[in-house]
């Protein structure tokens, strides 16, 4: 007589060692997936802190837009100079009475009275406009000639004299980059006065 084999269940103890074998699996791969989330989060938040970290070179926070002030004013330019400071170099307009007219910001600069394009022929990485609201009829320099020496600046890369025409006087003042500026006005010496401008090194620290 033929017998049949019959299979017999699982003891108690294999049951109980399958589930906790799954139970290992499913908490070892919860634990690799929280492991990944935490370093991803871990590490943009870092860079978050870097980000938020970078402070302005000297605290300087001129920012780079156009700035203008002050009105047409007869008062002649006279002379213009530059000046290398701990974080920005500097350009000086004298002016021979009391002067504040100005418009200041990066972009193409025209010739005064011809509007011929001065970019091309003016150094530097970014180009900002300065054009004056007062006239530069004894300045002793003609449209197109470079005004100044600026070798071993490191921001400003040449200042270039656009003339003047109807009581406006233009600049192309070549930087090493789009950079902060400021525009200042000042007294003196004596009854002259100055409208100043300042370009930062740097961006950051």
């Amino acid at each position: 007589m033929a017998h049949r084999r019959l299979d017999r269940p699982p003891w108690p103890d294999t049951v109980e060692r399958e589930v906790t074998m799954r139970s290992t699996r499913t908490l070892t791969a919860v634990t690799a997936v929280l492991a990944v989330l935490l370093t991803t989060v871990g590490t943009a938040t870092a860079a978050g802190r870097l980000r938020t970290a970078a402070t302005p070179y000297c605290g300087i926070t001129w920012g780079s837009a156009g700035k203008t002030g002050g009105d047409l004013n007869p008062a002649p330019l006279l002379t213009t100079r530059t000046g290398q400071q701990e974080c920005y170099d500097r350009l000086v307009f004298e002016f021979d009475g009391s002067a504040d007219g100005y418009s200041v910001g990066y972009g193409e600069v025209f010739t005064e009275g011809q509007g011929l394009a001065m970019s091309p022929y003016t150094a530097g990485g970014a180009v900002l406009r300065v054009q004056l609201r007062e006239p530069a009829l004894g300045y002793p320099y003609r449209a197109g000639d470079h005004v100044a020496t600026v070798l071993g600046y490191r921001t400003l890369r040449d200042v270039v004299y656009g003339g003047t025409f109807e009581g406006y006087s233009t600049f192309a003042v070549g930087v090493r980059a789009q950079l902060p500026f400021r525009v200042l006005l000042l007294a003196g010496p004596g009854t002259h006065s100055r409208i100043v401008l300042d370009v930062a090194h740097q961006w950051q620290e």
